[in-house]
C-alpha cells in the first residue's frame, strides 16, 4: 500500500506540473490559483513520501524504499536525500534542542526561523540542479508558467512543511505535555490534518510512532 500511494503522489505531482505547465495563465480566474495551490499540496506530498522512505514506511524492500526517497526528495528541489536523512534522524534524536537541526534556538520569530531552516538544507549543487532543470523547462514552457506553476508552487510546499511541520509543533513555549519529544499536535480533525499537511500536524503521534507512515498516523490520535 505505501509503494501504491507513493506513486500516486508522484504521478499526480508530475501528470499535474506537465499539464499546468502547458495552460494559459489567467491572473482574473480562480482555476489559475488552483492550480497553483494544487501543485503545491503536491509538492508537500513529494516530501512527506521522502520522509517516509527515511524511516522505511513507504516499502519493506529497502532497496525500494531508498529509490523511491531520492526520487521524492530529488523531484521536490534535487534534494539530497543522504542530507535528509541524516539530519532528520538528528531532529528525532535531539527534538526542540541546539542539536536539533530543524530548531532555531536564537529566535522564535517565524521568518527568520524559515529562512535559517531553508540554508541549511540549501546546497550550492542543488542550486545549479534546479537553475539548469528551470532553462531546460523553458525549450517547452513559457518562463512565466514555469515560475507560477513549478517555482512558486515548491516554494508553497516548503512553507506549508515548515508551518505545519516544524515551526507549530516545535515552537516553544515547550510544555510537560510535549515531553519527551518537545512536540505539540493539532486537534483531532482528520480532514483538516489532511488538507493541512498529510497528517503531519498530529505531530507529537509522529515523534511518537515514527514507525507509522503519514497515511495511518490519524490511527494514533
Amino acid at each position: 500500500m505505501g509503494v501504491l500511494i507513493a506513486i500516486i503522489i508522484i504521478s499526480s505531482w508530475g501528470i499535474h506540473l506537465v499539464y499546468s505547465l502547458g495552460l494559459d495563465i489567467d491572473f482574473a480566474s480562480p482555476v489559475t490559483y488552483l492550480h497553483i495551490f494544487l501543485q503545491g499540496y503536491l509538492f508537500t506530498g513529494l516530501f512527506i513520501t521522502a520522509h517516509d522512505a527515511m524511516h522505511g514506511t513507504v516499502s519493506r524492500v529497502k532497496i525500494v524504499n531508498k529509490i523511491i526517497g531520492y526520487l521524492s526528495a530529488f523531484l521536490f528541489a534535487g534534494m539530497s536525500y543522504n542530507r535528509l536523512i541524516k539530519n532528520h534522524f538528528k531532529h528525532h534524536r535531539y527534538p526542540g534542542t541546539e542539536d536539533d537541526p530543524d530548531f532555531y534556538t536564537k529566535s522564535q520569530n517565524f521568518w527568520l526561523w524559515f529562512f535559517t531552516f531553508m540554508k541549511r538544507y540549501t546546497t550550492i549543487f542543488q542550486i545549479i540542479v534546479m537553475a539548469a532543470i528551470f532553462n531546460i523547462l523553458k525549450l517547452w514552457f513559457g518562463e512565466m508558467n514555469i515560475w507560477f506553476y513549478w517555482v512558486i508552487p515548491a516554494l508553497l510546499g516548503a512553507l506549508q512543511l515548515f508551518f505545519f511541520g516544524t515551526y507549530l509543533p516545535h515552537k516553544k513555549p515547550h510544555t510537560h505535555s510535549m515531553e519527551p519529544h518537545q512536540a505539540r499536535t493539532q486537534n483531532k480533525n482528520h480532514l483538516w490534518a489532511m488538507l493541512s499537511c498529510y497528517f503531519f500536524g498530529y505531530h507529537f503521534e509522529h515523534h511518537d510512532s515514527p514507525h507509522v507512515p503519514w497515511w495511518q498516523l490519524y490511527k494514533e490520535k
